[in-house]
């Protein structure tokens, strides 16, 4: 499922700002579904960056969402991003593979608020020398 990569700074850095960037469009959005999507996007790429900064780099293929989830939770030592996270994951994947409504209002934000905190433990994690 990973494969050892030694990635640049910059390279981490890029996953870093893309994650950071679908958090913000999330964080904008009034809409349900774009909440939902970009709050999910932007956990994955959390989880890519994190990985990144730990030499592993994540093979596309089924099941390796799961596989980002549970890494991220492992490395942060947050057992609630594994369950949470993967709610998310299994949301997502009835929206759109079964074509069903995925989640309420209060269930996106519920999640938005949730990304915010691993966006946070995040950040304090990959960049533990930054000045706030």
């Amino acid at each position: 499922m990973f494969e050892k990569f030694i990635f640049s700074v910059q390279q981490i850095k890029k996953y870093w700002d893309k994650a950071v960037r679908d958090f913000h469009l999330a964080e904008q959005a009034k809409e349900i579904e774009i909440i939902f999507v970009f709050t999910y996007e932007a956990m994955l790429k959390i989880a890519i960056t994190i990985c990144a900064r730990n030499n592993l780099r994540v093979k596309a293929y089924r099941g390796h969402h799961v596989e980002l989830i549970n890494k991220i939770s492992e490395i942060l030592k947050n057992e609630e991003i594994k369950q949470i996270g993967n709610e998310m994951r299994m949301k997502r994947n009835s929206g759109l593979y079964l074509g069903g409504d995925t989640v309420t209002y209060k269930e996106a934000n519920f999640y938005r608020k949730f990304v915010k905190q691993i966006l946070k433990e995040a950040d304090i994690y990959l960049f533990p020398n930054k000045l706030l």
